[in-house]
């Protein structure tokens, strides 16, 4: 039996961690500097604390900056707490949290609940996108799924409405989540060179003919016919990124209730960050680093 991933941090220790808004700036403040406080504008550590206002002044150039300047929580009007308290909400919920339950949960406008969400969703998406990515090896699986709600008056097979996700999933591994504008065989076989290695073990698909030829001389292709209710065949199937599709459809009907196609990719790189980290003990640790480090989103920017 699998043993389950023990994580630093739970809901107890969180209230206990992080109960006044001194103890949030502290282990902010660690994990931003873990060498010392170093200037963001000059990088000099001669950095003096001024404790009235909870802000530091660099005595080389005399910049006043606080633990959140140039971060993601940059010119934010919410208290650390209230910020700590949603990312253990998000990485904690396996199928999302919808910026309706953290509005009720920290009694805020529901404005101010959603610019919060994707603000984090923001500095998921920069982490997932800004790493340099080991292309996939070993066992992979590929598939893709439309998402979107109905259409009036259509039936199941109308797509009109719907965004087109094509996701790579590495056993044991990350998953990778990208909106294509088809599923043809050039579309799909760009994505897998994309992200497949040359040298990778096998590729498991289903038996959409775009998918034909996708391996290589190192790398086999395997499929299993779902139109004839065959799914596992052995070692062959493609259960793990079916997996993902269900917790992605679960999170949009159960959670999210409506996803715009403008904002899709910032909710597809949510569940990347915590698929890949599904292992992850230190996850809560690791998303407040990718805050600290993030580009800070403007809200115009966001609604454009």
């Amino acid at each position: 039996m699998a043993t389950q991933t023990k994580h630093e941090m739970n809901l107890i220790d969180l209230m206990a961690q992080f109960g006044d808004e001194s103890k949030c700036h502290e282990y902010l403040e660690h994990l931003r500097w873990p060498n010392g406080t170093a200037c963001p504008k000059c990088g000099s550590l001669k950095c003096y604390y001024t404790s009235t206002r909870q802000t530091w002044e660099c005595d080389d150039c005399g910049y006043h900056f606080s633990v959140t300047s140039g971060t993601m929580l940059h010119d934010t009007h919410l208290p650390l707490q209230k910020w700590i308290v949603t990312v253990y909400l998000m990485i904690e919920s396996r199928k999302g949290m919808s910026a309706l339950q953290i509005k009720r949960t920290l009694n805020v406008a529901y404005q101010t609940a959603w610019y919060l969400c994707h603000r984090i969703r923001a500095a998921m998406s920069q982490a997932t996108d800004g790493e340099e990515r080991v292309l996939m090896s070993g066992i992979i699986e590929m598939d893709e799924t439309f998402v979107g709600g109905k259409t009036e008056g259509k039936g199941r097979g109308y797509k009109g409405n719907k965004a087109l996700v094509v996701g790579v999933v590495e056993r044991g591994g990350e998953v990778i989540l990208q909106i294509a504008t088809d599923r043809t065989r050039k579309t799909l076989h760009e994505i897998a060179l994309r992200h497949i290695s040359p040298e990778a073990e096998a590729i498991f698909t289903d038996e959409w003919p775009a998918y034909a030829g996708i391996g290589n001389a190192d790398t086999w292709h395997e499929t299993v016919n779902h139109s004839q209710d065959e799914f596992v065949r052995g070692n062959v199937h493609t259960n793990t990124v079916e997996g993902v599709w269900s917790l992605l459809k679960r999170s949009i009907i159960g959670a999210f209730h409506h996803v715009s196609i403008k904002h899709l990719d910032k909710y597809l790189s949510e569940l990347e960050w915590r698929f890949g980290n599904r292992e992850n003990p230190y996850l809560f640790r690791d998303t407040l680093m990718e805050l600290l480090q993030a580009e800070h989103l403007e809200y115009r920017e966001l609604t454009a």
